[in-house]
């Protein structure tokens, strides 16, 4: 069995971006837990899965997001679930809703995959930049400093990424484009 979880990335030099405000974290605050994978919104949590069972998940997925359209992603400014966990706000839209409940939908139906958690809260979809690893003191010192910095992104998202964990960070397993129209 192994760990697994789908996520949207961002193009290569928001992640550079995110990456730089990750280390900043590690370094000034002592949180590096936010390092071990590459900047994404989760849309699927972490979930088991067996290993000899891989081309069914990825066979799956690859259906899912080739019916997708691509959709625009905004990152704005920074939040936090307190009193541990700081992150890169993306904002909210009906498609970014939608994606992210038709996919859990969907692992669960053809793949048997629930979280139970997300069943009793609404999608929060964020970018993690300071992790659980952040004590409440140093949340206390980092929260006002990044409650108010600007930050402004926008991209397309055009693939579902599945991530797997190697026993000490997340790497990306494999990529599914969605549907490409011709204009």
């Amino acid at each position: 069995m192994s760990r697994f979880f789908v996520a949207l990335l961002p193009p290569q030099d928001i992640q550079d971006h995110a990456n730089q405000i990750k280390h900043y974290f590690a370094d000034r605050y002592a949180s590096s837990g936010a390092l071990k994978s590459p900047p994404h919104v989760t849309l699927q949590p972490p979930f088991e899965w067996a290993d000899a069972n891989l081309p069914v998940l990825e066979a799956s997925l690859k259906e899912f997001a080739s019916g997708q359209q691509p959709l625009a992603i905004t990152l704005r400014g920074f939040d936090a679930f307190a009193p541990r966990v700081i992150y890169i706000n993306v904002v909210i839209s009906q498609e970014l809703l939608t994606l992210q409940a038709d996919l859990m939908a969907y692992t669960e139906s053809n793949l048997g995959i629930v979280d139970q958690v997300s069943k009793t809260r609404p999608f929060a979809p964020h970018m993690t930049v300071a992790f659980r690893d952040l004590t409440k003191q140093n949340f206390k010192a980092a929260w006002p400093e990044f409650e108010k910095r600007q930050l402004h992104f926008e991209f397309t998202a055009d693939k579902l990424t599945l991530l797997l964990h190697d026993g000490k960070r997340w790497n990306i397993k494999s990529q599914f484009g969605f549907l490409v129209t011709e204009q």
